[in-house]
């Protein structure tokens, strides 16, 4: 089958890693798939396996169990060097002595390229990432987006299949990242090859992905895209990883021919259950809305509350608001006459459209 039959550039099939001496495993049985031109992020914490699953893919890792496969071919036992793939890190491994331009030959000059080809390419290479102003320089001599953008001619300079990037922007400021992101996006959409980002941060994977995995003590907690991921969360962990959001204890009670839902006493108007019992229900920070205490629930569902602090977030302010035995936050925008102070008492009230109820 080929790429144009729909075949996967890369794929994982039901791999494993244990470390010697580790107590769990760091990769569990992990299967996933990447389609050529697809920019895929690897999303979790610190210890989830994501990059483990990374240097996998390179080849600095051999899987315990299972097989890694490229267009089709088992890659598994395939060094390093003879796959396909090429990998910019967060601490860009520039040679400090060779300028930007002899950085980014490099891969060509080792692989054997003529001279005019390498020039031609290396031209090509800096000028997709807007760095051919700075070819002479030696690395010392750039800023750190500097330094990151000709780490990333030198990758794509020879136009891979797969382009791996490790927590490419964590050494940047914000300002920096997010520009850096636009050239991301932009720069693999141009190239057409399949980029595979690992990163913890949600704001990069939501924002550039076409699908994301997220990972959890080495398992793929959810794989889908970045909106399923936020809007449709399928456990506790995505719920709270992804996003911010409160995670409310609630209580199914029969009444009347049906089971409604109780939080801190009061009914939830519009949330239905199909079995009695605890549970509990996640609603995103932007999706809690406040209204004067006086405000009935309208056909949503809201409990009374005080609010204890806010927290000014330039376009939102976050309000905390206690609520007998546990809190709530909402985002509200700053803008209009938004105004809250500690003290305060409100309504907090939840569309059942916008939160997700889980049962453990």
């Amino acid at each position: 089958m080929s790429e144009a039959d729909g075949q996967p550039v890369l794929a994982l099939a039901s791999v494993d890693k244990t470390y010697e001496g580790a107590g769990r495993p760091a990769l569990d049985r992990v299967s996933l798939s990447v389609a050529p031109g697809e920019f895929f992020s690897i999303l979790g914490p610190s210890g989830s396996g994501k990059t483990t699953l990374l240097r996998m893919v390179a080849g600095f890792e051999r899987p315990d169990v299972g097989r890694v496969l490229m267009n089709g071919v088992d890659v598994t036992d395939v060094p390093p060097f003879r796959r396909d793939v090429r990998t910019v890190f967060q601490s860009y491994a520039l040679f400090p002595h060779m300028t930007v331009a002899e950085n980014v030959a490099y891969p060509l000059r080792m692989a054997g390229e003529k001279k005019p080809e390498r020039a031609r390419k290396v031209h090509e290479g800096l000028e997709l990432v807007s760095m051919t102003a700075f070819a002479e320089r030696l690395p010392h001599q750039l800023s750190g987006g500097q330094r990151q953008r000709a780490a990333l001619a030198r990758a794509i300079v020879g136009r891979p299949k797969i382009l791996l990037l490790d927590e490419p922007l964590g050494a940047l400021d914000l300002r920096l990242r997010q520009q850096m992101q636009h050239t991301l996006v932009s720069l693999q959409k141009t190239l057409g090859i399949a980029f595979v980002y690992v990163t913890h941060d949600q704001g990069e994977a939501l924002s550039m992905s076409d699908r994301v995995a997220v990972m959890n003590d080495g398992r793929i907690a959810q794989l889908g895209s970045p909106r399923d991921i936020y809007f449709a969360p399928r456990s506790v962990f995505v719920a709270q990883f992804v996003g911010r959001s409160n995670l409310l204890p609630i209580r199914f009670e029969p009444e009347a021919d049906a089971l409604v839902a109780r939080l801190g006493g009061e009914r939830l108007h519009g949330f239905n259950g199909r079995e009695p019992g605890e549970a509990r229900m996640a609603v995103r920070f932007e999706n809690v809305r406040l209204a004067p205490a006086d405000v009935p629930p309208n056909g949503g569902g809201g409990v009374a509350g005080i609010v204890q602090d806010v927290l000014f977030h330039g376009n939102a302010l976050e309000v905390n608001v206690r609520c007998g035995d546990f809190n709530v936050i909402s985002s509200v925008p700053s803008v209009g006459d938004a105004s809250f102070a500690p003290g305060q008492p409100v309504r907090v009230l939840f569309d059942p459209q916008h939160a997700t109820v889980f049962r453990d």
